[in-house]
């Protein structure tokens, strides 16, 4: 296996986002973040089995990542109402639901746990900022007792407004999953820029692609096939260089309904990472 950004997919053990386990042994990866598992799937002997099916085909979980019940990626306004743990009326059960998440993620031996927070509110000076960073702090200061890191996925907030909130937060154990399309499709910013401003935290990544919306922040951009989009990826690549991460390159396209395209999509996406990564080390 690669030691410096060995290719890897975001895949699931039951009926979430993500490519099942066997497309991700068939695409010949070594490495997977996984979507969080239903509640039912997040059991000890549940674990095991899947422990048991990485060893057979020589594949590492590098990331969990929690969703959760309610959340809607329908438009830009219902992301902000509904997503992760900002919603005030969620956030308790939410919370209690990731540090679940997150046990079960340390009996898969898995030291990162991510997930999007939702749209941290840029007045830094309102209550509701104030409640969204005690939270992140209350959820960091558990995933320390248990040796884990959590990684906030880039694509609500422009950088500057998460590198403020990351530095008001305060901990060690809170770092990036840097997503370059998010940052296309919500419209906050380029990514290369946004990747050098947030470089230091950046724990994992996502390698996946879009084009601008002809109203960015208002309405979607376009998630599109990897190199097809706006994200540069031989730009992207080098940055990763500069600011030192030599951690997977995750790929994430989310058309599940359309499994053989999925496949398709990201073999080619395998395909060109790996051209890319050759070429940049010659």
């Amino acid at each position: 296996m690669e030691t410096i950004w060995p290719i890897g997919v975001f895949a699931s053990v039951d009926a979430g986002l993500g490519v099942r386990l066997d497309v991700a042994r068939e695409l010949g990866v070594p490495t997977v973040q996984l979507h969080s598992p239903h509640k039912e799937s997040r059991t000890a002997q549940r674990a095991a089995e899947f422990l048991t099916q990485l060893a057979e085909i020589d594949i590492r979980i590098t990331c969990v990542f929690a969703g959760f019940e309610g959340e809607s990626y329908a438009d830009i306004p219902t992301v902000a109402r509904t997503v992760g743990l900002v919603p005030p009326e969620t956030r308790a059960a939410r919370t209690a639901e990731l540090l679940e998440i997150a046990a079960f993620a340390k009996q898969l031996a898995v030291d990162a746990v991510g997930v999007h927070i939702g749209f941290v509110p840029h007045d830094a000076a309102s209550a509701d900022y104030a409640a969204i960073v005690a939270t992140t702090q209350q959820i960091c200061d558990c995933l320390a007792d248990a040796g884990q890191t959590l990684h906030l996925e880039t694509g609500q907030e422009p950088a500057d407004v998460l590198l403020k909130f990351l530095g008001d937060v305060g901990r060690d154990n809170l770092a990036i999953n840097f997503d370059p399309a998010n940052m296309i499709l919500y419209g906050v910013g380029e990514p290369i820029e946004a990747l050098k401003t947030l470089g230091k935290y950046v724990r994992s990544v996502h390698c996946k692609d879009a084009k601008w919306s002809d109203q960015p922040g208002v309405t979607w951009g376009t998630e599109v096939p990897l190199g097809a989009g706006d994200v540069n990826f031989p730009a992207y690549l080098r940055t990763l260089a500069e600011i030192g991460y030599t951690g997977p390159l995750t790929i994430e396209r989310e058309i599940p309904q359309e499994p053989e395209r999925q496949k398709a999509e990201i073999a080619a996406a395998v395909e060109l990472l790996t051209t890319l990564r050759a070429e940049l080390k010659s």
